[in-house]
């Protein structure tokens, strides 16, 4: 009997949950069957705002994709490239709504090496550009252009990782003070990264359509992947032996960098998608020096830990194969808000790695007074130099 009450009290629960959403969907399906903006509104003119996803550059011509981001729909009347009023084909060919999605096909003559402007002009009037800074055209998908994307995602990423790691053997015979140095100059390479993810995602997201809130965004993918990695290293060392914390550290210092670099690839594969790298030796010299040092962020942890050769080579897979993949990903299906969750997700997993490794150096010490060794403050300050000098290769 008594099982009959908790069922009804239990119900009771749930409408009284629930009760509040109803009413919710009640007035909003009020608000769209009034219109009671537009009746406010009147004759004024509707909110326009139009943004360019992706412009391709083909032998036929000059292909633009573009995101409806206002809220009111949109029709375009006519494109202007060059100054010049241009026919052109639009699919859907309807107006379009709320984060509605169109590819415009204009039969242009573009001219390689040189810019272009590109107008779109709305039924109200209202016009929306891009510019073609210099054009280069815009490479097809293929089974080359793929081995292309993976070359580099291994010249960039895969290759100067594994370089790094031969520093294994070097900081296993380093004594506790230069080990203090390596571990705080392994901090500095990741706080310089964390920057340099940071600064990225959110120059992305500013990029992003309004009503995608890129900001926004990028702050939860990134907290997200904060307590992600938190989350997954305590799982990680409840499931291993005490020797076996070291290596948890260097697994997540691994997965952090490999989310950083899936996002560096992004960002690879679409300039070259997008015709707009221009990849010469220079470039692969500094991403080279610059994410060699990337090795030796993993292996510091290990100092004092007899590691099999079969396991830094995992390492090295999960912090650099990433490169790659995310080249493939952005040289083929680039997405402006995916690039900035990945980019997100880098920091925020950073941002961790570098907390755990402050409390592993730390040990049984105060990290306050840790902080203010000369061996600490000498690594973070040579750490972040290093990847400021060759930051500057990559550009």
């Amino acid at each position: 009997m008594g099982g009959e009450p908790r069922a009804r009290a239990g119900l009771r629960l749930w409408l009284l949950g629930l009760a509040p959403l109803a009413l919710l969907a009640a007035l909003l399906a009020a608000i769209v069957a009034l219109e009671p903006a537009d009746a406010i509104r009147g004759e004024a003119p509707p909110v326009e705002r139009l943004t360019f996803q992706r412009v391709e550059l083909t032998p036929d011509g000059i292909a633009a994709t573009v995101l409806n981001d206002g809220p009111d729909p949109v029709t375009i009347a006519q494109v202007q490239v060059d100054e010049a009023y241009w026919q052109f084909a639009i699919s859907p060919a309807r107006p379009l709504g709320h984060l509605g999605r169109a590819r415009i096909e204009i039969p242009y003559p573009w001219v390689e090496g040189e810019a272009h402007e590109l107008r779109l002009v709305t039924a109200s009037g209202v016009t929306f550009d891009h510019t073609v800074e210099v054009a280069v055209a815009t490479p097809k998908p293929s089974w080359r252009f793929l081995g292309v994307l993976a070359l580099i995602g291994l010249y960039v990423g895969v290759l100067p990782v594994a370089l790094g790691l031969l520093w294994y053997p070097f900081v296993g015979r380093l004594g506790r003070r230069a080990l203090d140095f390596v571990l705080a100059l392994t901090v500095g390479l990741l706080a310089f990264l964390l920057v340099d993810a940071v600064g990225d995602g959110l120059e992305a997201a500013a990029g992003l359509a309004e009503s995608f809130q890129g900001l926004a965004l990028f702050a939860f993918a990134a907290l997200f992947a904060y307590l992600a990695i938190e989350g997954l290293g305590r799982w990680l060392e409840r499931r291993q032996a005490a020797a076996g914390a070291a290596w948890v550290l260097a697994l997540l210092v691994a997965v952090g960098i490999g989310l950083h670099n899936f996002g560096e690839g992004l960002a690879i594969g679409a300039a070259f998608a997008l015709g707009e790298a221009a990849l010469g030796t220079l470039l692969v010299v500094g991403f080279t020096l610059h994410n060699t040092t990337e090795g030796l962020a993993i292996v510091a942890p290990l100092a004092r830990v007899r590691t099999p050769v079969a396991r830094l080579a995992l390492l090295g897979l999960i912090a650099g194969a990433p490169t790659i993949a995310g080249a493939w990903l952005g040289g083929f299906v680039y997405s402006p808000v995916w690039s900035v969750v990945f980019l997100a997700l880098g920091a925020g997993a950073i941002a961790q790695v570098i907390a755990q490794i402050a409390r592993g150096t730390a040990g049984e010490r105060k990290l306050a007074a840790l902080a203010r060794s000369a061996p600490v403050i000498g690594g973070l300050l040579v750490g972040f130099a290093v990847m400021y000098a060759t930051g500057m290769l990559v550009g």
